[in-house]
């Protein structure tokens, strides 16, 4: 298993129906009952998408000022310089400004600071330089909240500032011209959630006047999209217009780097749903930053020659090749590392290196945070001095927890999800003490565990078909907020497994109720998986279309796969028939014979399970299965079951039942113990013997 708990929605039948006669699918009534859409007035208002962002870009505090600024430039011909980030969010937001700027005869240059050299945000050398070329009004985007200090030093230089950003704020703000981010306090913006690029844009439209407003969205909403998908920020409200749109533009956005990157990555002429977006594109973008050389993205999407793009769309690809590679090492380093920690320090991951690529960092931690279910910290040691990049799991807010740990750090920003902190090498084990004491009242002193959150079980499979699966369209885009839709199929059986992808992948053949279905497990080997073909499995996935030389087809994208957490038909007629034993029915004759264990099979069982014994309590029926598999003859798991309470009528074990799970442990006695002499074996000889008479 992949995570240690699965949550299910409860089904919610009175909303589905209605939702069923608004006209939706089963599937998809199913998914918005679950999540709270109990009409289809609701879901139409759910699912419907804007032309354009509705909310006036002049409810953001500060934007009047911002765009009265920038219009005085414009009207001044001042050198303009567009300051911004080196993640994907960044790159988008500073082409997307510089692009309206030049477009209006501005001279303006871009500065996006080198994640290794320069590190996060704004910082005095390149202020220094900008200067000197002669640029009077700096516009940052993506950055700058946090920048009080080096505000400051600009305006000492006699620069404006003007700050456009959408991180969490520190009590004071920085002293420029504007500083326009919805997160702002006494922001009065409704939606709180636009990326960095969606305040850029929305800078954009403002300048550009409502006349305007809709050219500039249609021109610029792709770039947006790209970035509001990789900076992973809440897909609904203006959010989902700006990534529906803007990935429904793709084919004929104006910039030229846009087209180059789908044709190197095989997407030219297809449609480009959030979850391609967010997993093939956006992260091209982004690891050109991460290996430093985010530049090379920002000319990309700038770029005007087909061919120049075409070689920069090659070069992005390769930077995230060998990002993917760094990755690799860090994680298998990081692991080993989590490997050695004491239980208290297992809490929160906070683990350092010199070793490690401070641009890879960051995807690591979300990595390790998905995979241990806690918050990670990976920091980047260099001459006494640390890098790091946290993400969150759970939705513990980050922010708060380096806010009260600020003593020990040289600066900190980002969101409650994920940030980013400066902090002397000495001053780690503290913070990692601080950190581990932090998750402990974050989670109510438990450890916390990963858990699956699943809209749906499937109740038959004829809800498994092509069309029901294309009826999930509707809920597109996805992302935080309003996620890709997960289900369970429960008892099935998992009739054939295979590798694919040279070892890397695992391909299942899954029945059920005499359908059969293809479902693929990515990054997961078969012993990694731990399921033997022939086992009842629960199942939990994505629905996705599968185009192989032209047919579609239905296939199951796994999350996750577990032995079967309900008994089968049988297994359960077999609980009933100890049940009933043990409550002291009678026995039919042919019943007594089916409880009739051997002394061998007690045998037998008792070898199983003294070679399966769990330290912990374990969930009851995959134990069950796995004792029942070694110890052979017939009715396998029944007379487990039988012989389970014989060994706890005897004293043998201790046998403490649970809701679904259950706690074995031995008793140690030394004496011989004559199971004969067990109730329930006297009752079922005595059932047998008047089957006899």
């Amino acid at each position: 298993m992949k995570y240690r708990k699965w949550n299910i929605a409860p089904p919610a039948p009175e909303a589905e129906a209605v939702l069923r006669e608004a006209g939706y699918s089963r599937l998809l009534s199913s998914v918005l009952s679950a999540r709270g859409i109990a009409s289809g007035a609701e879901a139409a208002q759910v699912l419907s998408l804007e032309q354009t962002p509705g909310l006036s870009p002049f409810l953001m505090r500060d934007m009047d000022k911002a765009v009265a600024r920038i219009r005085r430039a414009i009207d001044a011909g001042e050198t303009v310089a567009v300051f911004g980030d080196y993640d994907a969010d960044g790159v988008t937001s500073t082409v997307l400004l510089r692009d309206y700027l030049l477009r209006q005869g501005v001279p303006c240059l871009r500065y996006i600071p080198s994640r290794l050299k320069d590190g996060y945000g704004l910082s005095r050398e390149p202020i220094q330089t900008l200067h000197e070329q002669g640029v009077t009004l700096l516009i940052t985007v993506d950055c700058g909240i946090t920048g009080n200090e080096e505000v400051a030093y600009a305006n000492s230089l006699g620069m404006d500032v003007v700050i456009t950003d959408h991180h969490e704020c520190k009590e004071t703000l920085p002293e420029a011209v504007a500083v326009v981010d919805p997160h702002r306090p006494d922001c009065p913006y409704p939606f709180k959630h636009l990326a960095g690029c969606g305040v850029a844009l929305k800078l954009v439209m403002a300048l550009g006047g409502e006349d305007r407003a809709a050219g500039l969205f249609e021109r610029y909403c792709t770039l947006a999209a790209l970035g509001t998908i990789a900076d992973v920020m809440r897909m609904e409200g203006e959010n989902r217009t700006i990534v529906a749109r803007g990935l429904d533009a793709l084919p004929r956005t104006e910039f030229v780097g846009v087209h180059a990157l789908l044709k190197e990555t095989g997407l030219w002429g297809k449609p480009v749903n959030s979850i391609q977006a967010g997993f093939i594109l956006s992260p091209r973008i982004n690891a050109a930053g991460r290996m430093g050389r985010a530049d090379l993205a920002a000319e990309l999407l700038e770029a005007s020659d087909p061919a120049r793009a075409e070689e920069l769309a090659r070069a992005v690809c390769e930077q995230n090749k060998e990002r993917q590679m760094v990755e690799q090492a860090i994680c298998a380093d990081a692991e080993n590392r989590i490997a050695q920690l004491p239980p208290e320090e297992r809490g929160a991951l906070v683990l350092s290196s010199e070793s490690w690529h401070q641009g890879v960092i960051g995807i690591v931690a979300s990595r390790l945070s998905e995979k241990y279910a806690r918050p990670s910290f990976l920091i980047f040691l260099k001459d006494g001095m640390g890098k790091g990049s946290c993400r969150s799991y759970g939705g513990a807010n980050l922010f708060e927890a380096l806010e009260e740990s600020s003593d020990l750090l040289e600066g900190f920003g980002g969101h409650a999800l994920a940030a980013g902190f400066t902090i002397r090498q000495e001053n780690i084990p503290a913070f990692r003490q601080r950190m581990n004491a932090w998750v402990r009242r974050a989670f109510g002193g438990a450890a916390p565990v990963s858990c699956l959150e699943a809209d749906a079980e499937i109740g038959s499979t004829d809800q498994l078909t092509l069309e029901e699966a294309e009826s999930l369209r509707l809920l597109e885009p996805y992302g935080r907020g309003n996620l890709r839709p997960v289900f369970v199929l429960s008892n099935a059986a998992a009739e054939s497994l295979q590798p694919a992808g040279q070892g890397r992948h695992l391909k299942f053949r899954l029945t059920k109720d005499r359908a059969r279905f293809d479902a693929i497990f990515f990054s997961v080997t078969a012993e990694q998986c731990g399921i033997l073909p022939g086992m009842q499995v629960d199942a939990a996935f994505y629905l996705q279309p599968n185009v192989y030389r032209g047919f579609k087809t239905l296939q199951l994208q796994l999350l996750d796969i577990r032995p079967a957490m309900a008994p089968s038909p049988r297994e359960a007629e077999d609980l009933d028939l100890v049940r009933r034993l043990l409550a002291g029915d009678a026995l039919a004759p042919l019943e007594a014979a089916r409880l009739d264990t051997s002394r061998p099979q007690f045998t037998a069982c008792w070898k199983a399970l003294c070679r399966l014994l769990p330290r912990e309590r374990t969930d009851s029926l995959p134990l069950l299965r796995a004792i029942a598999a070694g110890t052979g003859g017939e009715e396998p798991f029944l007379r487990t079951v039988f012989a389970l309470r014989v060994f706890q009528e005897r004293g043998l074990v201790s046998l403490e039942v649970g809701e679904g799970d259950l706690l074995l442990s031995l008793n140690g006695r030394r004496e011989k113990v004559d199971l004969e002499q067990c109730p329930y074996v006297a009752a079922v000889r005595a059932a047998l013997g008047q089957s006899e008479d």
